[in-house]
């Protein structure tokens, strides 16, 4: 497998194909907007970076660190610094790690266990991190006969390893946790937490401004340097996600787009599209 050149195209070819693709990308590469898609996501830093929001939870990023991103979670590179920022990103399919997994190994445990010690973040060691290059270069080397299986293997050892690593650093990610805090903003933390626990509400930003009473202007400003997108930006994004997730579940189009805050069906129809690259209505035949 050859690593893809962007991030969009790897997870375009990891949705079309079910199964996994790799991206190693560069500080040449624009960083996407705040964004959401269908496959899981595992951030690698090789160098350079600075800060990611996911959901919203800040974190810093430094070299040797590893996030986990489970599908439908908003997430946007907030920061980069003047250094190259090279990472590797691999995209999963959800569905495909089941496939191999067992009662005794579910290789779904990273993305889908959160302790509030590890959250989405996980640092590697020297040796940790070479692990996991040599398991990247594996999975990028096969070519020829039997390339398809010595891909694979690499992958699923891959898999093992880092829910492996996973499990054993939720105790040491306690320090880690702590010294994330000096990034939050306290402010912005309970704007994140008010729209989070209201976002099928209309959201005005006079109604935020009234809530915390703060000024529009100060409130956009505060929210824009802490999260490195806008509070419209982050709604729209926050509100897409639920739409997909109730269309999954059932729901019609119509029903998604009143239940997850939209009050005009053109712009959900709009937004929805642009954000996740099919209409609703594609969307939930795909996951009927």
């Amino acid at each position: 497998m050859n690593p893809y050149r962007s991030c969009k195209e790897a997870i375009d070819a990891c949705i079309r194909e079910q199964s996994f693709a790799v991206a190693h990308l560069y500080s040449d590469e624009k960083p996407m907007n705040m964004h959401i898609h269908d496959s899981y996501e595992l951030y690698f830093s090789i160098s350079g970076g600075k800060q990611f929001l996911i959901d919203n939870r800040f974190y810093s990023i430094h070299p040797g660190d590893l996030f986990f991103i489970n599908q439908d979670e908003s997430h946007h590179l907030t920061q980069i610094d003047s250094q190259v920022h090279e990472r590797i990103v691999l995209s999963i399919y959800p569905d495909y790690l089941k496939k191999f997994s067992t009662e005794m190994t579910d290789l779904n445990y990273c993305f889908s266990c959160r302790p509030a010690a590890t959250g989405h973040k996980l640092t590697l060691n020297a040796e940790e991190q070479k692990r996991f290059l040599s398991y990247i270069d594996k999975i990028s080397a096969p070519e020829g006969y039997g390339s398809e299986i010595l891909e694979l293997s690499a992958f699923l050892e891959l898999m093992v390893f880092l829910n492996q690593c996973f499990r054993k650093n939720a105790q040491s990610a306690e320090a880690s946790e702590e010294k994330e805090k000096p990034l939050h903003h306290a402010q912005v933390d309970q704007i994140l937490a008010y729209i989070d626990g209201h976002i099928q509400n209309p959201l005005s930003l006079e109604e935020l401004s009234a809530q915390f009473y703060l000024s529009s202007s100060y409130l956009c400003r505060i929210f824009k340097a802490a999260t490195g997108t806008t509070i419209n930006k982050y709604v729209t994004a926050k509100r897409i996600a639920l739409a997909k997730a109730l269309l999954r579940e059932g729901h019609t189009v119509n029903e998604s787009c009143e239940l997850c805050g939209f009050r005009d069906y053109s712009n959900f129809l709009k937004a929805f599209s642009k954000a996740v690259g099919i209409s609703p209505k594609r969307y939930a035949q795909g996951t009927a």
